[in-house]
């Protein structure tokens, strides 16, 4: 890339549970707004938009920002299932370094139910179909035919990892209650109440033996957004250039994927394993170089799946990388210091853009009590089945 992208302005609202919240209008326009101030940025000089939500009808995008402005831009619609708000992110600096504008918006919402994940559509095949099938003689045996597909799914991956490497069930609740230490100091979290690895142990367990209820992640509504321009357009207008997007990649699944059947694989590690490797080549780094990381734990298994396919850890090496502390602060990089997606909440299309909201803040060292000092490189780890996953790399000027 001959010029990088700036993060000239960075607005998110609290995520809060189904019921909680504004509409989804209210929630998009808030973020953009906080976004637009905190660039110092009239809305007017916004060229292009991307709106991410999964669960909303066309055009929700224009609906959200109409509340802040009408300025007759192109706003593109975007739904990338888990993914979404970084999709938007990852199309916003494309069109910034590409010279096709000079300022663009990235807005990802979602106003979302109670309860897991579910498919809208029953007239017609789910572009999960394929997963599910694979999944099911892997998970026929302990996994009862009723329980949610999404706990199915990483559920059968977190399992599938303690039998060939002896991972323990104790070291999923070890990174849910990582999570709740980092998000008691968030205001934007949803859950910000500490427990601890005991607690999560003995909770009602929603795959027997396998995932308890605070392992997997909450159903959140809520909004982000980001300001992406250019250098020479945030010198024009005062901006500060201080925080760059380094390196930006984005995957979708791969025949390993499928083939041989493998739930570790179907939940998404080949794709991060490959956009990982894409931005190191890209900035010419390793994943040592990393400080920081607001990484895709939907579930806490994922997150210990993620932190091999990242390379932070060797393959079987994970539960090590816990229980020596090295995911938090003090250890070798400090994974979802916000809570994560596990303490934070997850609105499907807010939850990338809700990552860079972060990260920006930790490299401006204005992250307040979740600060994580000396941070140069920020990596970011947002992953959708069907799939997509985007991964994101900051660092400074």
């Amino acid at each position: 890339m001959a010029t990088h992208a700036v993060i000239a302005g960075v607005g998110m609202i609290p995520f809060k549970k189904p019921g909680q919240s504004g509409s989804y209008t209210e929630m998009g326009s808030q973020a953009t707004l906080r976004a637009l101030e905190d660039a110092g940025l009239a809305y007017g000089l916004v060229q292009q938009a991307y709106v991410g939500y999964v669960y909303g009808d066309s055009t929700c995008g224009q609906a959200a920002l109409y509340q802040a402005g009408m300025t007759g831009i192109p706003v593109i619609n975007v739904n990338n299932n888990c993914s979404t708000g970084s999709t938007a992110l990852f199309l916003a600096r494309q069109a910034v370094e590409s010279g096709a504008v000079d300022c663009a918006l990235a807005l990802g919402f979602e106003f979302m139910q109670p309860g897991a994940l579910k498919g809208k559509w029953d007239d017609r095949e789910s572009p999960i179909d394929r997963f599910t099938a694979l999944a099911e003689p892997l998970v026929r045996d302990g996994i009862a035919a009723d329980v949610p597909r999404t706990l199915k799914l990483f559920g059968g991956a977190g399992r599938e990892h303690m039998q060939k490497y002896g991972t323990r069930l104790e070291t999923f609740a070890k990174i849910r209650a990582k999570a709740s230490r980092h998000a008691a100091n968030n205001p934007l979290a949803v859950f910000r109440e500490v427990v601890s690895a005991e607690d999560v142990m003995n909770e009602k367990m929603m795959v027997p033996g396998l995932m308890t209820r605070s392992m997997a992640c909450p159903p959140t509504c809520g909004a982000a957004a980001a300001i992406v321009c250019t250098e020479a357009f945030a010198r024009k207008h005062g901006i500060r250039t201080d925080v760059l997007i380094l390196a930006q990649s984005m995957t979708t699944d791969l025949p390993a994927s499928f083939e041989p059947p493998s739930m570790i694989s179907l939940v998404g590690f080949e794709m991060a394993a490959r956009a990982a490797n894409q931005i190191y080549e890209q900035a010419g780094i390793g994943p040592d170089d990393i400080q920081v990381c607001e990484l895709h734990d939907c579930f806490a298994q994922n997150e210990l799946l993620s932190y091999e396919s990242i390379g932070f850890a060797k393959p079987g090496e994970a539960q090590k990388m816990v229980e020596d502390g090295d995911n938090t602060y003090g250890g070798k990089v400090v994974i979802n210091p916000s809570g994560g997606l596990l303490s934070k909440g997850h609105p499907l299309g807010a939850t990338g853009l809700a990552q860079c909201y972060e990260l920006t803040r930790q490299l401006r060292g204005t992250a307040g009590p979740t600060q994580v000092e000396g941070v140069r490189l920020a990596l970011q780890h947002n992953l959708g089945l069907g799939g997509a996953c985007v991964m994101t790399l900051y660092g400074h000027a």
